[in-house]
């Protein structure tokens, strides 16, 4: 009876020591997106889109407003204009809608192939620091839970290196 307590004890021991042993194991997340955009590079290439894309964004709303305007101006004077009157400025309406419809996607186009590139630009470095921050704190994998394609359901607020990974991408290049 002694012994195969002793046995048990000691084989608890060691399959206790040998659980120590192990390497822990690391799993981090991050939002590569919300990472490339929080550097300071990432802040100035948005604030320069923005800044490009802001006289468009101007005309866009004043072409808006009067594409408003013509609508009021159709609603208030219905009744006193003659039918013709009113499909004429009722095609103007839809005409301009369309067009500005038009200008304003392929705008958007514009600004997300712009954003794009410079992000690119960005993530060869950007890469290369989750890697450096991924081997210096033992981490043995990161997921980027911004991607839509990763099936993250659960990350616990403590595994994601975002802040973390924008901090060193900021001090400099990764070594």
């Amino acid at each position: 009876m002694f012994s195969r307590i002793a046995f048990i004890a000691s084989l608890a021991f060691c399959l206790n020591a040998a659980a120590q042993q192990q390497p822990v194991t690391k799993v981090g997340v991050i939002n590569i997106q919300e990472a490339l955009v929080g550097t300071r590079d990432g802040k100035k290439a948005t604030e320069e889109l923005d800044q490009k894309f802001l006289p468009e964004q101007k005309e866009f709303d004043a072409r808006q407003n009067e594409v408003i305007q013509l609508q009021d101006q159709l609603s208030k004077g219905s009744a006193l204009f003659s039918e013709e009157k009113r499909n004429e400025l009722a095609r103007d309406i839809d005409e301009k809608k369309k067009r500005l419809e038009r200008d304003m996607q392929d705008a958007e186009d514009d600004l997300k192939a712009e954003q794009q590139k410079l992000l690119q630009s960005m993530a060869a470095r950007m890469t290369a620091v989750i890697s450096q921050y991924a081997k210096d704190n033992g981490f043995l994998l990161v997921i980027d839970v911004g991607n839509q394609n990763t099936p993250v359901l659960f990350a616990a607020a403590g595994v994601d290196i975002t802040q973390d990974v924008i901090a060193l991408y900021d001090k400099g290049p990764a070594h």
